[in-house]
């Protein structure tokens, strides 16, 4: 089964489009991971995952939720994965292992993203979404999974989406 990561700074509408995903999938068995849910298991000593301080707890709770995926997958689950991920590595090992792993880069544009943010129910300050939007604006080995969606609704999104995955694209190796 396939484990497909929608990542992208806060406010480019990944929990959405992830829980759209994971509602509509083609397959009998799908779930969506909201990865937000992971930092807010933690009780004592969280630390701000935008800081840079926050290395080894974020790393840590990528791990976990990539760990979670992989057991999902294993039991016949699709699973779409949303967060703010820039942790590559345990889904390479995923992909390596033989999983189908595919990643989506949502990347609207910086002032569509902020006005986003201010439509959410938790928002952030504007300029640490421009700091993290500045981190997916350059990715280089992964500029393939990136998907512009300024002018685009969740439900676009998702289609644009799908079709991509049912012609193969956006896999990771």
């Amino acid at each position: 089964m396939s484990i497909v990561i929608v990542s992208g700074s806060p406010g480019t509408g990944k929990s959405t489009v992830a829980r759209m995903l994971a509602e509509n999938s083609p397959y009998d068995h799908a779930v969506h991971i909201h990865t937000d849910d992971f930092y807010n298991f933690i009780r004592k000593g969280y630390v701000e995952p935008w800081l840079t301080e926050a290395s080894d707890q974020n790393t840590v709770i990528i791990e976990s939720y990539a760990a979670s995926a992989k057991v999902l997958a294993s039991g016949g689950y699709e699973v779409i994965v949303d967060g703010v991920i820039n942790y590559m590595e345990p889904w390479i090992e995923l992909a390596q292992e033989g999983f189908d792993v595919r990643g989506i880069i949502l990347h609207p544009s910086l002032k569509m993203t902020i006005l986003r943010n201010a439509s959410r129910e938790k928002q952030l300050d504007a300029g640490i979404i421009t700091q993290m939007w500045n981190m997916f604006d350059n990715v280089n080995l992964y500029e393939s999974l990136v998907i512009d969606t300024t002018s685009q609704s969740p439900d676009e999104t998702v289609s644009v989406i799908r079709d991509m995955l049912n012609d193969g694209f956006l896999r990771m190796k």
